[in-house]
């Protein structure tokens, strides 16, 4: 059966023009309704000396303050247990979300009913641009819980019509028995955990990965289905089409997603959302343009409950601006890491996920896990960067691999790299987000 290649045709082909005039007309909506409800940002506004109406246009509020994920947690804690920028009465709240929080606590994100239906049409597009239709059916490998990627996942893939098994993590053997009774054909879940998943498949129950009929991978929550390396480790091990989306527990699930061309991100949530790219040093305002690259900043245009303004996601980003051939019209972007994760070797900025890639190479000869190791604090590391390599079953020559391996991260990274490899097995998997630094130090509050 034919379907059409967009969700939402008449709102993701919309031309840069008409999202900028849609996007001033909510934004100054939004401004108000957040100023009238929030003591939050009512108190950042006076601290700016702004006043709502000063906020025009989305290109106004580069002389707004930023928010920080620092502010929301100590709002919470003040004012317990959604915190003083929550905008609708309680009794309007019929969910609540939690992302991991800075200091061990959870985070919560409560939506009202108008938030979860703009949440299921944003993600919607998402997942339809990376190929779910009615005809689909998605097995759920990312947990149902808290988590910001369950529930509203569910809510999506069933507002497109595709059939939704819900397992989640920690199910290994019902997720392979619902590719075999069911005949699903697509997953969702990290890249971490498709790789796990796989590599469980082979030796738990002596199957290829690839025999089970699955046609498309779907991840998200992590840096990884995008990665050349991992796609590409990931694409072989199950036979299937690997994409990528990007979503944040504080802004929107997913709001940007791969097409068929698989050239970044498609921003999707664009009247919903103001997006806009700062450097993360400076703070200064970027061109969203083809080749620009820094972190990524969000205002809500259309939230109800927990609305931010200039929200820092921390998500360090590329930006690619050419036509794309599917015929959405707005940016694409690629994650590549945090911010707060990126390390500085002598100047040179480092990404875990751009380490895990350069490895990713060496396969057959390497699997591919990695671990980075840190013996204080970073994000300033002194050299060499010490990083466990695992070399794969059968490998003989160990010092002619490490040399070729720290050769390799010189000549791409720039950074004086200190591979330690261990044998197959060693490095723990993870069936969430998977975690590339291990520090040696003790953290303290």
């Amino acid at each position: 059966m034919s379907y059409p290649n967009c969700f939402n045709e008449k709102m993701e082909k919309l031309t840069k023009e008409e999202i900028t005039e849609l996007q001033n007309a909510k934004l100054k909506k939004q401004i108000a309704y957040v100023y009238a409800n929030s003591p939050f940002y009512q108190a950042k506004f006076k601290e700016a000396g702004l006043k709502p109406e000063q906020i025009k246009t989305v290109d106004d509020l580069v002389n707004f303050p930023f928010t920080t994920k620092y502010e929301l947690r100590d709002a919470q804690i003040n004012y317990p247990p959604y915190g003083n920028h929550v905008c609708a009465p309680e009794e309007k709240i019929i969910r609540v979300h939690a992302s991991s929080g800075t200091t061990g606590a959870p985070s919560y994100v409560p939506i009202t009913a108008h938030d979860r239906d703009v949440w299921t049409e944003v993600v919607s597009r998402c997942y339809y641009a990376e190929g779910v239709r009615p005809n689909s059916k998605v097995v759920m490998g990312f947990g149902i819980g808290f988590f910001v990627g369950g529930l509203p996942l569910h809510d999506a893939i069933e507002n497109i019509g595709a059939t939704f098994i819900p397992i989640g993590t920690g199910n290994s053997d019902r997720i392979v028995s619902s590719f075999v009774n069911l005949k699903a054909d697509m997953l969702t879940c990290t890249p971490s955990y498709a790789i796990y998943l796989a590599d469980w498949i082979r030796n738990k129950l002596s199957i290829d990965p690839r025999e089970l009929g699955v046609k498309r991978i779907l991840c998200g929550a992590e840096p990884g289905g995008g990665v050349p390396g991992v796609r590409k480790k990931i694409e072989e091990d199950w036979g299937a089409i690997v994409s990528e989306s990007l979503g944040n527990a504080d802004i929107l699930p997913v709001y940007c997603a791969e097409c068929e061309e698989r050239i970044g991100n498609h921003f999707l949530g664009h009247d919903m959302l103001y997006l806009e790219i700062i450097d993360p040093e400076t703070g200064e305002r970027l061109k969203m343009e083809d080749g620009a690259s820094g972190e990524l900043v969000a205002t809500h245009l259309d939230r109800d409950c927990v609305p931010l303004i200039r929200f820092r996601t921390r998500d360090r980003i590329e930006v690619y601006d050419d036509p794309c051939a599917c015929g959405r019209k707005t940016f694409r972007v690629r994650c590549v890491g945090r911010t707060d994760d990126m390390l500085i070797v002598l100047g040179v900025n480092v990404f875990p996920s751009a380490i895990k890639d350069v490895v990713s190479e060496f396969r057959p000869k390497a699997t591919g896990e990695i671990q980075i190791l840190l013996e204080k604090p970073g994000p300033k590391v002194d050299p060499p960067l010490k990083i466990q390599v695992e070399y794969a079953t059968g490998v003989q020559d160990l010092a002619t691999l490490k040399k070729q391996i720290e050769g390799e991260l010189r000549s791409k990274l720039i950074f004086q790299p200190q591979v330690e490899l261990v044998p197959e097995g060693t490095l723990p998997r993870f069936e969430m987000k998977a975690q590339l630094i291990k520090k040696l130090y003790e953290e303290t509050a």
